[in-house]
């Protein structure tokens, strides 16, 4: 099983998403993370066979949210990188991970 790592980069991202929801309807931020981190965790199984649509980064596509989860992936572990929301300008989210 592959090892996953999370960037601080990424953990931001994630608690950007989350007072988002959390600003929508209390609770909806949690469910937001759970679902996410949920989505990473399988990374642990399926890391390096999602598309490379930027650069070396591979992308998941979120199941619940319409967010994406872009990460390295070396011989022994994923590195999350970034966590977008997908329904940012396209050049927005170039920027953020060429950041």
């Amino acid at each position: 099983m592959i090892q996953v790592r999370i960037s601080g980069d990424a953990l931001d991202d994630l608690d950007e998403g989350f007072r988002f929801y959390e600003a929508q309807e209390r609770g909806l931020g949690d469910y937001f993370l759970s679902q996410l981190r949920a989505d990473i965790d399988g990374l642990k199984i399926t890391a390096g066979i999602h598309r490379q649509p930027h650069r070396h980064l591979h992308r998941l596509l979120s199941r619940k949210f319409p967010y994406a989860i872009f990460y390295e992936f070396k011989d022994s572990y994923a590195l999350v990188v970034a966590v977008i929301d997908c329904r940012r300008e396209p050049d927005w989210i170039v920027a953020h991970l060429d950041k």
